[in-house]
């Protein structure tokens, strides 16, 4: 008997090792490991620049707490707003602690209370997180949410465009909804948020808790999109494995978080920026950027080749990869770990994709090869 809470779906595997894209169980059968954590080792397992920058770290400070100045953070944070039109930042240990953080800036510069969401929309599970997200599953049991939240639907200017906007604080998204189904905003909805905020004077939080740091090809995934958020949220793959969450936001925002506000313990600790910082300065370099772009249209090309147009639709950007499969995933999921391919859903009908930005075109093709057996050759009951 376990002596764990019940609350995750456990697969019957324990992974004990990794290197790069693959990763070792405990009966010593190797994978290919196209979850990544769920968009978190964007640098692969045990990446050496990594590796060595938290044993290098581990060796001077470990933690001080936030009372003390933090050279480091300040550094960390130069590196991720760089040429960007944000200044601030303020770092904790998860995506959900760092939308936390978000939704309490907007409201308090701002002095209103409603924030829109949009379906199908994941932002996490602590209270004010999970009333922020658009999907019911996440909800059910925990009785009345917090209020001041409204849920519209994605990629619906229509619908975006009835909401009475006098009390609205910000409106928060994810670029691509990755949890959701990998819905990619449409450039007309883009627009029309776009529009909607500057008429209102309405804050944009922009969630790129998965998109972030490199995954769509792009530091940040809005920067493909006319978006310009007032604050961005950050988590995932910015530690490549080390937790860590970060905040950023605009110059005006600034003293809306004044001392008291807002805090953490742990958030910022030297490990997590040291790591951080390594991840940060090998994925900005374009050309490891253009890379990524070239493995995503090798990727997708491959999946074109290999699965008929219908039922299946290739969706996405970078290397966070939909697969719409029209029925239950989790049969060709099993399957697919059982032929040595470990993947995630995306909604019940959608398997993502989300490797290393270090994959390699040899294991694309191992890896899409396994794709093809499957899904064209095992039957799934629909």
């Amino acid at each position: 008997m376990s002596s764990l809470f019940p609350n995750y779906a456990r697969r019957p595997i324990h992974l004990v090792e990794g290197k790069g894209t693959i990763v070792t169980d405990s009966n010593g059968k190797s994978y290919l490991d196209f979850i990544s954590g769920i968009a978190v080792n964007n640098l692969g397992h045990a990446h050496p620049t990594l590796t060595q920058a938290l044993e290098q770290q581990s060796r001077k400070l470990w933690h001080v707490s936030n009372l003390f100045e933090s050279p480091e953070q300040e550094a960390l944070a130069a590196t991720l707003m760089q040429d960007t039109h944000l200044s601030h930042m303020f770092f904790c240990n998860s995506g959900a602690e760092a939308n936390e953080a978000a939704m309490k800036l907007a409201r308090k510069y701002t002095g209103k209370h409603t924030i829109i969401t949009f379906k199908q929309s994941f932002h996490g599970r602590t209270f004010g997180a999970m009333a922020a997200t658009g999907q019911d599953k996440v909800k059910h049991g925990f009785g009345p949410l917090l209020p001041s939240f409204l849920t519209i639907p994605f990629n619906d200017p229509e619908s975006l465009a009835e909401v009475e906007m006098d009390d609205v604080a910000a409106i928060m998204l994810e670029v691509i909804q990755g949890e959701g189904g990998v819905n990619e905003i449409t450039p007309g909805f883009a627009k029309a948020i776009d529009d909607v905020c500057k008429e209102h004077g309405i804050l944009l939080i922009v969630d790129e808790v998965q998109t972030g740091i490199g995954r769509t090809g792009t530091r940040f995934a809005y920067e493909k999109t006319v978006l310009k958020p007032d604050i961005l949220t950050l988590a995932k793959g910015l530690g490549g494995g080390f937790p860590i969450g970060a905040m950023a936001g605009t110059s005006d925002l600034a003293a809306a978080f004044s001392p008291g506000t807002h805090g953490t313990t742990f958030g910022g600790n030297p490990l997590a920026v040291c790591v951080a910082q390594a991840v940060v300065q090998h994925i900005f370099n374009p050309l490891f950027l253009e890379e990524v772009k070239e493995k995503s249209a090798y990727l997708r090309k491959r999946l074109q080749q290999i699965l008929p147009d219908s039922p299946f639709v290739i969706k996405g950007s970078g290397l966070l990869i939909g697969i719409e499969c029209g029925v239950d995933v989790i049969p060709w999921i099993e399957e697919l770990q059982e032929k040595g391919l470990l993947v995630v859903q995306a909604g019940e009908t959608v398997i993502r994709l989300l490797p290393p930005l270090t994959v390699s075109r040899q294991e694309i093709d191992k890896a899409t090869d396994i794709l093809g057996s499957v899904l064209t050759e095992v039957p799934v009951v629909s």
